[in-house]
């Protein structure tokens, strides 16, 4: 994953968390309930909120989860190819320094 893939994650959220604090603040300026009322709904909506984060968030771990084995697939198989070349490049300069003597 790129840091720009990795940069539109974190904006995603805090896009949601702002979302989330906008949407409350207009719900308790135009709510035509009582105060407990509006607590009680202020409250379900900040658990809502606080659920469908984690949710983000572990989706979001998920995926750097993946990333980041998918990167140490590709270096170890970079590694195993740089050791064969260079096997395969010692051996022939071996047999060449052999043949020149």
């Amino acid at each position: 994953m790129s840091r720009e893939n990795s940069n539109s994650g974190f904006a995603f959220i805090a896009g949601l968390v702002v979302g989330a604090a906008v949407g409350a603040l207009a719900g308790l300026l135009f709510a035509p309930q009582s105060g407990e009322e509006t607590r009680k709904q202020l409250g379900d909506r900040t658990k809502e909120v606080a659920d469908e984060l984690l949710d983000k968030f572990d989706d979001l771990k998920e995926s750097m989860t993946d990333v980041i084995n998918g990167v140490k697939r590709s270096t170890a198989e970079t590694i195993e190819n740089v050791k064969k070349s260079t096997t395969e490049m010692l051996d022939e300069v071996k047999k060449n320094k052999t043949k020149a003597v």
